[in-house]
């Protein structure tokens, strides 16, 4: 058996989300395109005498590890031999807080990790989804539809080649925080949940983000960013990832995305400003 490993963690990118219901026990039940990017984390795991979790790179926590650390959550769900210790360094690219599943892929890479090193098995989107909702998304890694609470996952989806310009404002935005203002924006309609929630294939009500119902209202900074990357004209669109706070602004053709990633850091310097493309196998 090997005895370390490093799996690349994708960050992952919403096309759409739709929140389109809400379960008994309070879960959203909801519908979204998912793709994922090149912009990456890296989790290394390492058989060792003690367990310890650290963490590098630009967007590590201030402390030692995260509050409510999702690693600790994988540690504490996941059936491992409990005699066996690990030594984990997660170098962290991915912005959090920022609707692209920074904590969720670094979560799912570890699981993966896991199993190539033979440690795990018989992994089921039950269990991934104890962990995070996007759990199930991350751990499949490629384009995909998400419905349920994020449980269900159909891969039969394929997103065209698109270059991102992300965006992330001097905001963060809690991911349970943003769905506890979800009834005060939004209103669930019956007769369309029967519609669309059990649909496996893409329907023209895919697009847009109901996230930014609630961020246009509250957040000046994001109105104003969304606002700004909707003007670029030979875009695709532009949209909001996850629950935020990351922006971006879709290309078919990097020399117009590289265009627009200039003007973009030209107007909002003090911003964090990516150029990220899709589909990367």
């Amino acid at each position: 058996m090997q005895d370390s490993i490093i799996i690349k963690a994708p960050a992952k990118l919403n096309l759409f989300l739709r929140i389109i219901g809400q379960k008994n026990n309070g879960h959203h039940i909801i519908r979204t395109g998912i793709t994922f990017l090149d912009l990456c984390d890296e989790v290394k795991i390492c058989l060792s005498d003690i367990n310890n979790i650290s963490y590098s790179g630009p967007f590590k926590p201030s402390s030692s590890i995260y509050e409510n650390d999702i690693i600790v959550k994988v540690l504490n769900n996941i059936p491992i031999n409990n005699r066996l210790k690990f030594k984990i360094n997660i170098t962290k690219n991915i912005p959090w807080k920022a609707g692209l599943g920074s904590a969720s892929t670094d979560a799912a890479s570890l699981i993966k990790g896991f199993e190539k090193l033979g440690l795990i098995r018989n992994i089921d989107n039950q269990l991934l989804s104890k962990i995070g909702a996007d759990i199930p998304a991350c751990y499949y890694g490629h384009n995909c539809l998400a419905t349920g609470i994020g449980d269900q996952i159909n891969s039969d989806i394929d997103f065209p080649k698109y270059y991102f310009v992300l965006v992330i404002p001097n905001v963060k935005l809690s991911t349970f925080e943003m769905y506890s203002r979800v009834s005060k924006y939004l209103k669930f309609d019956q007769d369309y949940f029967e519609k669309i929630s059990h649909l496996k294939s893409l329907h023209e009500d895919d697009n847009g983000n109901d996230f930014e119902k609630i961020v246009k209202k509250e957040y000046k900074q994001i109105l104003d960013l969304l606002n700004f990357l909707s003007s670029f004209k030979d875009s695709v669109f532009s949209r909001m990832s996850g629950s935020g706070s990351c922006c971006y602004v879709v290309f078919e053709n990097k020399e117009k995305a590289l265009k627009a990633f200039d003007l973009t850091l030209r107007k909002f310097s003090n911003y964090w400003i990516y150029l990220a493309e899709n589909n990367i196998k």
